[in-house]
């Protein structure tokens, strides 16, 4: 076998597992895997300005396409605690990430060394596993073990700690001879299915909870195949949007709290069974346990067996990989079908779509300062349907969510559970690194945005262009509408004179000037009659520039989006759209734009 060094030996098996792009920054404890890096040449590297911003670009890697795994890198002091909340971010939402950092050797260990501290136990609570690998031999096989963790069973983050002295230390090691874990994945049997179709049944008014678990399973087209062959409704979760596209005649809208719409919660009320597969039933989605169970059954699948009762205990809990389970579903329906022993829910799935007809809200507004659901109708005429959003929480997620439209899996890009502001610049920038030809739009509202602003300069350096919409208030938003019950508006406003830009009228940042300074473009808009010239302008300089191109919306400060406490008490501060069927719109696929030219 060959002598190299512990870190040149982790190179190639990243390299065999399938890495071939890295976000980090540099240091004194990882530089020996940094040289390792160099010397192979084969994992690009993008450097960011931030660790926590590593993380995320790592975030947004691994979701933008099946089977990537985002890597970052950095030391294990500064960089690695840095690195926890795109740890956790991944964690709550089964996504896999690899964080690597460096630490100090092992002899200076527990004695106050420069930079020093015990990442692993920092770490182990928001990954799958965290460990300091302590002997040389060991690194490749930590590294084995760390990929057999992110792909088995739920997906999730693994963070792994090397001593500069481990990285150092020369091992023998021969890659021909190494080969990836067999991953572990429990399958949904068929008598597990003919009880699940049989409760189905049963039923007058089934729904389909689809969850991000189809995503991260790769089975979005086998979720609306059986939906289509057992003609039932289709509600997706935040995580799960795209798994069935917008205008699908089974799909029927989103429920919950905030990211929803009026039709997919009366849906949800109406219905009397609920098959939940790869969802966590997350509160947002769900309300109070009470609400959202009452008078109907329920049966989850999920792949992680502590997920099923975890919030309620189902009628019939599976434990099954989403793509395994919807495989044998779908075999055991087809039968079914053909032997005619499925039951006929046409007239279940008209109500669903005269409800998606006519349970609207008013989105077009021509006030000045901008209401924000007129940004969102102009977001959609000008956005084609293989528009891949990105976003991270606030009300600007939120009523992305509900005026927005999805058509595919991997094109709603969000961090559902953990929402870290400041998620969506650095994701969305390593959404772009795995997927250079996809037409990228990133949501933010002003504050998220400015967060990590600084990573712009990323996206400028390593020609990352995409479109950033900024929907600028100057307020906290959400919070500022949650403080609502507490009856003030304490610390939320972001607004104030800038005696340096004048033109932004109290404001505040001038998003514009720091976009510039980081070297790429912005585009200002503060009127209707600016948002078909604004994108035209936004796609022009992004394609002449290859940087990111921020467009900035001026939003009237004060904006409260529809929300609620439960699933049949959302308040709606705008005007709503009770449409009568003959006047209900109709999509046109002539109406949507392109981001990009073909």
């Amino acid at each position: 076998m060959a002598k190299m060094r512990a870190v040149d030996a982790a190179v190639l098996v990243l390299e065999k597992e399938g890495i071939d792009c890295a976000f980090g920054v540099p240091g004194a404890a990882i530089n020996p895997f940094y040289s390792a890096l160099r010397a192979r040449g084969s994992i690009r590297h993008i450097l960011a300005r931030h660790v926590e911003g590593a993380s995320h670009m790592a975030e947004g890697y691994t979701r933008a396409k099946a089977g990537n795994i985002g890597l970052c890198i950095g030391t294990s002091g500064p960089a690695g605690t840095d690195m926890i909340t795109g740890l956790y971010s991944a964690s709550a939402d089964s996504i896999p990430i690899l964080c690597i950092t460096g630490q100090a050797p092992r002899a200076r260990l527990n004695k106050e060394d420069f930079q020093a501290v015990d990442i692993a136990a920092i770490a182990a609570p928001v990954a799958k596993w965290a460990v300091t690998v302590m002997e040389p031999y060991l690194v490749p096989m930590a590294f084995q073990k760390a990929f057999y963790l992110m792909r088995s069973g739920r997906p999730g983050p693994v963070l792994i700690d090397m001593p500069i002295d481990v990285q150092m230390a020369e091992i023998e090691f021969d890659i021909d001879a190494y080969e990836p874990m067999p991953l572990a994945k429990p399958k949904m049997s068929r008598k597990q299915a003919e009880k699940t179709l049989e409760m189905l049944n049963a039923s007058e008014r089934p729904l389909i909870v689809a969850g991000g678990g189809i995503i991260n399973a790769d089975a979005s087209d086998l979720l609306t195949e059986f939906a289509e062959i057992v003609g039932v409704p289709v509600v997706p979760t935040l995580m799960g949007w795209g798994t069935i596209p917008d205008d699908h005649q089974l799909m029927a809208g989103m429920c919950g709290l905030q990211t929803s719409q009026r039709y997919g919660n009366a849906n949800m009320l109406a219905s009397d069974f609920v098959l939940g597969i790869g969802n966590r039933w997350a509160n947002r989605h769900t309300g109070t346990v009470e609400k959202y169970t009452a008078g109907r059954k329920f049966v989850h699948i999920d792949i992680e067996p502590t997920q099923i009762g975890r919030v309620f205990a189902p009628d019939l809990g599976v434990v099954s990989d989403a793509g395994a389970a919807l495989k044998m579903l779908l075999d055991v329906a087809t039968e079914w079908k053909t032997a005619g022993k499925l039951r006929d829910w046409s007239g279940w799935v008209a109500e669903c779509q005269e409800r998606k007809k006519t349970l609207k809200r008013k989105t077009h507004f021509d006030n000045v300062p901008l209401k924000p659901q007129r940004i969102y109708e102009e977001m959609n005429k000008a956005f084609g349907r293989d528009t891949t959003y990105v976003t991270t929480i606030g009300l600007s997620q939120i009523a992305g969510a509900q005026f927005l439209h999805v058509y595919k899996a991997r094109n709603w890009i969000n961090c559902g559970q953990a929402g870290p502001l400041g998620w969506t610049l650095p994701a969305a920038l390593g959404v772009r690194a795995a997927r250079p030809d996809a037409d990228i739009v990133a949501l933010s509202g002003d504050y998220d945005f400015q967060f990590m602003i600084e990573e712009l300069a990323v996206g400028a350096q390593h020609k990352l262009p995409y479109l950033h919409v900024v929907v600028n208030n100057s307020y906290l938003g959400l919070i500022r509408q949650s403080q609502r019950g507490f009856q003030m508006d304490f610390e939320v406003s972001l607004a104030f004179d800038n005696i340096n830009s004048e033109e932004i009228e109290g404001y505040g940042v001038d998003h514009v000037a720091v976009a510039e300074g980081l070297g790429c473009k912005a585009v200002r808009v503060k009127s209707p009659n600016e948002f078909k010239e604004a994108f035209a302008t936004a796609r022009k300089l992004m394609q002449e520039h290859r940087v990111p191109v921020v467009l900035e919306f001026i939003l009237e400060r004060v904006t409260n989006i529809a929300m609620g406490t439960e699933i049949d008490n959302i308040v709606e501060f705008e005007e709503v759209l009770d449409l009568p069927l003959d006047d209900a719109p109709v999509s046109s696929e002539k109406a949507r734009g392109k981001l990009l030219p073909v």
